[in-house]
């Protein structure tokens, strides 16, 4: 379950953060993305590879992201997950043990989810930005965190016709893939998506 949070967590650094301008058909990607994206929906598929590329993790389900500092990580697969930030906090809500964890949202994870959900600083102020070209036809980018005790060495972006693949690189050398498919650019997302309220009978773990 770490796994998933601290995955879906580091790959909100791609939405949450200002953009600057930059040249090269991946950056021109992620340029015109920061640009003209500030919701969407989508659904995806994620996997967890070991050092030696043995798959490890599988699961799936659906996202929204309202930029800067809201989204909505519904796993439903291999089991149901909730991962929901409002702005403030983070709930973390697992249906099946009947708990939901709640979290101060800049401390949530490590240090990555404080950089992800400020959404005030250039992207270029906390991450070395590489153009990696073309591979498996698409046109990628490489963000590598700037401080050393981030929760993630690398993330990259792969741009096909909208935002297709992440590939976040941990500190223990695993590697989460994440597919997008059936993105939707700026839909009107409902306020109450991003709010969390706590069903009768369930265990609430922080404060609260």
């Amino acid at each position: 379950m770490y796994n998933w949070i601290r995955a879906a967590l580091a790959a909100l650094a791609v939405f949450a953060v200002s953009t600057t301008v930059w040249a090269g058909p991946g950056l021109d990607r992620l340029n015109d993305f920061y640009q003209h994206v500030h919701a969407f929906r989508a659904q995806f598929s994620q996997t967890l590879t070991d050092a030696d590329g043995n798959e490890v993790q599988r699961s799936s389900g659906s996202v929204e992201i309202q930029r800067p500092d809201r989204f909505r990580w519904d796993y439903t697969k291999p089991y149901p997950q909730l991962i929901l930030g409002d702005g403030q906090r983070l709930w973390i809500y697992d249906s099946e043990l009947e708990q939901v964890t709640v979290k101060d949202m800049a401390g949530a994870v490590g240090n990555a989810p404080a950089l992800v959900l400020s959404g005030k600083r250039p992207l270029k102020d906390d991450f070395v930005i590489k153009e990696l070209g073309s591979r498996d036809g698409l046109e990628w980018v490489q963000l590598t965190p700037k401080r050393k005790d981030s929760d993630f060495k690398s993330v990259q972006i792969g741009f096909g016709k909208e935002l297709e693949r992440l590939d976040l690189e941990d500190s223990f050398d695993q590697t989460t893939h994440i597919r997008f498919t059936h993105l939707e650019r700026n839909p009107k997302l409902a306020p109450k998506l991003f709010r969390f309220k706590v069903p009768a009978g369930v265990d609430v773990v922080g404060d609260y």
